[in-house]
């Protein structure tokens, strides 16, 4: 979390250099706010410790694949979507709605550490309308195995007309 964190400061950082200002805690989300107000306050040497750990484990995880599998099925999120506005921060409780979105997302965040190619797809729609993604994730350099999958699932189970109830 705190390695997400840092991330979230430098790009605060990187915005403010793009508006020729210095970002504050008005002009982002609360939660956006709280996470980089620790990001800030984490020590180079703890962050570079952070990055070898996730240099390591990247590694790891990409030497799966070479036991022989192709992709990898996985949940999108770890359960249904949730109602509205249930990831909004409260002032009294800045980091709510960030914990809560960390708890759904369990099976996405990995592949963006290891930056393997991973596509989350609609395959299915609970009682109320709503999407329930299905991740594939493959080897490094296989997005083509991914679309090429991602393209013979639309056909089987189309959701080109599909929406939710409440879209933006």
């Amino acid at each position: 979390m705190e390695f997400f964190a840092c991330h979230v400061a430098t790009g605060l950082n990187r915005f403010g250099e793009m508006l020729g200002r210095k970002l504050t805690q008005q002009d982002v989300e609360l939660w956006t706010w709280s996470l980089a107000s620790s990001g800030f306050a984490v020590p180079a040497p703890q962050y570079l410790a952070t990055l070898q750990w996730l240099q390591l484990w990247s590694r790891r995880v990409a030497g799966w694949w070479s036991e022989g599998f192709d992709l990898l099925l996985t949940p999108t999120i770890a359960e249904p979507p949730v109602p509205l506005g249930t990831l909004v921060a409260a002032p009294e409780n800045p980091s709510k709605g960030l914990h809560r979105m960390l708890d759904l997302m369990q099976f996405t965040p990995p592949y963006n550490v290891t930056g393997q190619p991973a596509i989350s797809l609609p395959l299915y729609w609970n009682s109320a309308g709503l999407p329930i993604g299905s991740q594939l994730v493959a080897a490094y350099g296989l997005e083509d195995l991914l679309l090429q999958v991602a393209a013979q699932l639309e056909r089987a189970r189309p959701w080109r007309d599909r929406g939710p109830p409440v879209s933006a």
